[in-house]
């Protein structure tokens, strides 16, 4: 339980430590931003098709794996119809911070429930070795988003520490549904393939729906395919160590 609640805290709050360079600079190229969107695809991806739906196979079947995996796609595409999307690497347009401050809020924390799900229903699973490998995927993925979220917010004339503390707040989100995911397949073992399977959905949707399409936007394709496959690599050796 410990350990649990001390990997959750680390990598929802590594999107505060991905948000620090915010304080010192306010800008970042585009070509940067899609390589950091592109590395996070790559982790999410490799998380999702290499730990998350083997575990949920090996523990249940093919039928019950797909059941989950569809119920995350349907679960974020019903939650992005009800909070639109906001563009944070690419969005040209001025928001007034003020009028749209809990939609600019809301719309980014959407992207964080299924990253603190997956720890949770990780180490609730009791797989060893599963809960340490998804934890630090997600902290890995959460650094880069921290600071494009605390970018986004400067570029619409929030304070920097303003920007900083909100980055951090939206990660903050993970720990209550690491908690959540945690204790429902703790005490419900039947729960443990399908939340596994649905956390892996859940993943597959917004790296395919928002990050891949957002890491193209500017025409630095070639460098976000690179960036995705060291990402990739990255969580493979990850496994492999753990």
């Amino acid at each position: 339980m410990e350990q649990f609640f001390v990997a959750s805290v680390l990598s929802a709050l590594a999107t505060g430590v991905g948000a620090l360079p915010v304080l010192f600079f306010q800008k970042a190229t585009h070509r940067w931003r899609d390589i950091l969107l592109a590395f996070t695809a790559g982790v999410m991806v490799a998380a999702a098709t290499f730990e998350l739906i083997p575990e949920a196979i090996e523990m249940s079947n093919i039928l019950i794996m797909s059941v989950g995996v569809l119920a995350g796609v349907v679960v974020l595409t019903m939650l992005e119809r009800t909070i639109p999307h906001i563009d944070l690497s690419h969005n040209k347009k001025r928001i007034d911070f003020d009028q749209k401050s809990l939609l600019i809020i809301a719309a980014i924390t959407l992207h964080n429930l299924p990253e603190g799900l997956s720890v949770g229903v990780s180490y609730g699973s009791e797989i060893e070795g599963l809960g340490p490998v998804i934890a630090i995927a997600i902290g890995l993925q959460n650094a880069p988003e921290g600071l494009l979220i605390a970018l986004f917010l400067v570029q619409q004339q929030v304070s920097k520490w303003k920007a900083f503390i909100l980055a951090t707040l939206t990660g903050a989100v993970e720990i209550v549904t690491a908690v959540i995911g945690f204790f429902l397949t703790s005490y419900v073992a039947g729960l443990v393939p399908l939340g596994l399977a649905f956390a892996a959905g859940s993943m597959l949707y917004i790296v395919y729906k928002e990050i891949i399409p957002e890491s193209h936007g500017d025409g630095h394709a070639l460098s976000a395919t690179y960036a995705f496959v060291v990402g990739l690599l990255a969580m493979i050796f990850l496994t492999s160590v753990f």
